[in-house]
């Protein structure tokens, strides 16, 4: 066997709907078809994938340390996201990672799930 890629990440939230609009607007992520499982939630895709499992918890499960400290998307288009995180009012940094052709925009979803979107040096116009 050999792990090829990460297929998605699953969240649970007391906010479903405020999660899936965030997704959709912040992300451009799209809801999409989801089995009939026995609980709520929303599958939300970047195009055929669902990347993004949101489930839905009735009582917010909160620890001191994470467990996973953030997940990242690989992306472009960099001066229309930056510029659609201003519009939207979402706090960000802009992090060039050392030695490494990458530039990454790091946020919170509503639940203060850390994600870092990541582009190239040549998108970010820091090449």
């Amino acid at each position: 066997m050999t792990i090829q890629t990460l297929d998605h990440v699953n969240l649970r939230t007391i906010r479903l709907d405020e999660m899936v609009a965030w997704y959709e607007t912040i992300l451009g992520l799209t809801k999409g078809a989801r089995p009939d499982f026995t609980f709520d939630g929303a599958w939300m895709y970047a195009g055929d994938n669902p990347i993004v499992h949101l489930v839905d918890v009735k009582t917010e499960q909160r620890s001191i340390e994470p467990k996973i400290e953030h997940f990242a998307l690989g992306a472009k288009g960099f001066a229309k996201f930056v510029a659609l995180l201003n519009r939207h009012g979402v706090s960000h940094t802009v992090d060039p990672v050392p030695g490494f052709p990458i530039v990454q925009i790091n946020l919170h979803d509503p639940d203060g799930n850390h994600i870092h979107v990541d582009f190239s040096t040549e998108d970010a116009g820091q090449a």
